[in-house]
């Protein structure tokens, strides 16, 4: 069968029987990524009773249904669980802590990513020092978001 590139949502091809078959699994799959969200941080283990439409990160050690899809998007449908594989770059909304989640070198990033650290403003021939209390507070508040390291 053949499939996308990134994402290998299935395709349908010429002359195929059931091709509503195909055309659905597709459209289940693209359900679960369009909406860019998983419930909470990657777990190992499938919830006890999802509800359709949850999606969900799997962990680094899954089990039962999820077994040996290690990172993949678990969405749940009417028919069960569909997995994806994710691709570089996909990022999604984790719901329960407002933060995201980024595919990227081949594992889940969660939450801000931190630059590297900027000093506080120090030294020179010229000192001014309206301008370097108003250059350490905009660190210290991009430090607080966790957008640069501290």
């Amino acid at each position: 069968m053949d499939v996308t590139e990134r994402l290998k949502i299935p395709l349908l091809s010429s002359g195929q029987a059931q091709k509503e078959v195909v055309h659905n699994e597709a459209l289940l799959i693209a359900d679960i990524l369009l909406c860019g969200a998983v419930e909470e941080p990657p777990r190992n283990a499938p919830p006890s009773s999802p509800t359709a439409g949850q999606a969900y990160i799997v962990g680094t050690s899954p089990s039962g249904a999820w077994a040996g899809k290690a990172g993949h998007v678990a969405g749940h449908t009417a028919g069960g669980w569909r997995l994806v594989a994710p691709a570089a770059g996909m990022t999604l909304l984790v719901k329960s802590t407002g933060t995201f989640a980024t595919y990227r070198a081949g594992a889940w990033e969660i939450g801000p990513q931190a630059a590297a650290a900027i000093l506080n403003p120090s030294g020179g021939s010229t000192v001014d020092t309206e301008a370097r209390t108003a250059i350490a507070a905009m660190l210290a508040a991009l430090r607080s978001h966790g957008l640069i390291a501290t």
